[in-house]
């Protein structure tokens, strides 16, 4: 099948290099004419495990094609997915104006019958929108399908290939069919293609995400409880997680959520609510939640050091939202490093992947990024752990300790054992946990 795919960011990219792995022809359209360059160039802009091996598979064997020609693009494109960014407002709703303004750009384009795929989170109602706008300029039939996309960075090309489910708005039985044929190699079983109409289709991503939330600052608030009375949130997410109404998913402490959907969406949400006056009052409790989780880890530090950071020296493991991307929007380190250096402390920071964006985002007298992490812990009065990296869970402690001022921890994941850290002679913070300190040395007593 002929496919277009509007928009090369991290949702485009995928979608079309998935595609184009079996056996679809793709063209990757972007008004970025330097970044087109860099694709043709075979160069992946993204940090997605998986992705960059199926992307030079598929470009060298000449099924996947990267243009800025939006005509020539879509000419033959039996199916148009439409992957735009639709960042939040200031009033928190969705900005429609890319996905609208490619609409009215692709409606005198059309040459036969083709199927137009939102793939961006959108609001209810946005594929009547797309409708409207295309019909503008369009002389020949055309479908809008709402397929809302549920990639999980880090795990997107294996979610692509592995859904669990597969999401398709539509009220024509000819785009159906045609999203159907598209979608079968990646549906094992047909019946994880769920079919709706297209306003349940655009509420359906929006809820799952917003749940997700949930989730995470519920138990973000339960850890916090559970500092204050006593009890360990590691093991209480077990026995809950062990519930099948509830699931394990989604039910780790921490600093709070970030990423490119989870912030915005929520706030989408809740300005649909608003615009419905309806009082969703859990969605304004999430976004509250979790914008003090984000500094709970500051306020811990503050409690040990004082609130004048002056002269102390923080290594920091972790930069990005979560591991195993290179995305650091929204990320609860960017909170974490402005507020360490607002009160004067100096930040040495390493991230797998993520450094070079963190510092398109963030740059401070204060701050600096090394290529390793036991770079980062030369002369510094503690560690702290931002992101779940693999490499971060057993860490040589005997290192750390040669290069830091004194042994604290603070850590904002639970990657560490609490049992492990006390042995090893650590002072240790984690979320939902009590500190733990170190076990003094047994000083043998002097010859007689």
């Amino acid at each position: 099948m002929k496919i277009a795919v509007i928009g090369t960011g991290y949702v485009g990219l995928v979608t079309g290099t998935c595609f184009a792995h079996t056996g679809n022809i793709v063209t990757c359209v972007d008004i970025d004419a330097s970044k087109v360059a860099q694709l043709n160039r075979g160069e992946v802009p993204i940090y997605e495990p998986g992705l960059e091996e199926i992307f030079t598979l598929n470009t060298k064997q000449k099924r996947l094609f990267f243009s800025t020609d939006l005509a020539a693009s879509i000419a033959r494109a039996e199916v148009i997915f439409l992957a735009l960014p639709t960042p939040p407002q200031e009033d928190g709703s969705a900005d429609l104006t890319h996905v609208l303004g490619v609409a009215r750009h692709i409606g005198p384009l059309l040459k036969n019958y083709t199927v137009i795929v939102n793939k961006s989170t959108v609001p209810v109602g946005t594929a009547e929108q797309v409708r409207a706008a295309i019909s503008e300029g369009a002389t020949v039939p055309f479908d809008v399908v709402s397929n809302p996309e549920f990639l999980r960075e880090g795990f997107a090309v294996q979610d692509f290939f592995s859904p669990d489910r597969i999401v398709i708005g539509t009220s024509s039985l000819k785009a159906r069919a045609i999203l159907q044929k598209l979608y079968a190699p990646y549906a094992e079983q047909p019946h994880r293609i769920i079919f709706m109409d297209e306003r349940s289709a655009e509420m359906t991503k929006y809820v799952a995400n917003t749940f997700l939330a949930l989730k995470i600052s519920f138990m973000n608030e339960v850890a916090n409880l559970s500092e204050l009375v006593g009890t360990d949130i590691e093991s209480i997410k077990k026995g809950v997680g062990s519930d099948v109404r509830i699931g394990s998913h989604f039910l780790n402490a921490g600093i709070g959520y970030g990423g490119s959907c989870f912030p915005k969406d929520v706030l989408a949400f809740l300005h649909t609510a608003n615009a419905h006056n309806y009082q969703f009052s859990i969605l304004n409790s999430i976004i509250t939640v979790n914008t003090a989780q984000k500094k709970r880890l500051v306020h811990k530090i503050t409690d040990y050091f004082g609130h004048n950071l002056t002269g102390k020296k923080f290594a920091l493991w972790g930069l990005a939202f979560k591991a195993n991307t290179d995305d650091i929007r929204e990320a609860p380190s960017l909170d974490i490093v402005r507020e360490l250096t607002r009160l004067g402390g100096e930040v040495v920071a390493y991230d797998p992947e993520a450094s070079h964006n963190f510092k398109k985002h963030l740059q401070h007298d204060s701050l600096t990024f090394v290529d390793g992490p036991y770079e980062a812990l030369q002369n510094a009065d503690a560690l702290l752990l931002l992101t779940e990296w693999e490499q971060f869970h057993n860490p040589d402690f005997a290192a750390i300790r040669e290069r830091m001022n004194a042994p604290v921890i603070f850590d904002g994941r639970n990657i560490l054992s609490p049992d492990t850290l006390q042995t090893e002679g650590f002072y240790y913070e984690s979320i939902g946990r009590r500190p733990v300190l170190p076990i003094k040395p047994v000083v043998a007593p002097a010859a007689a």
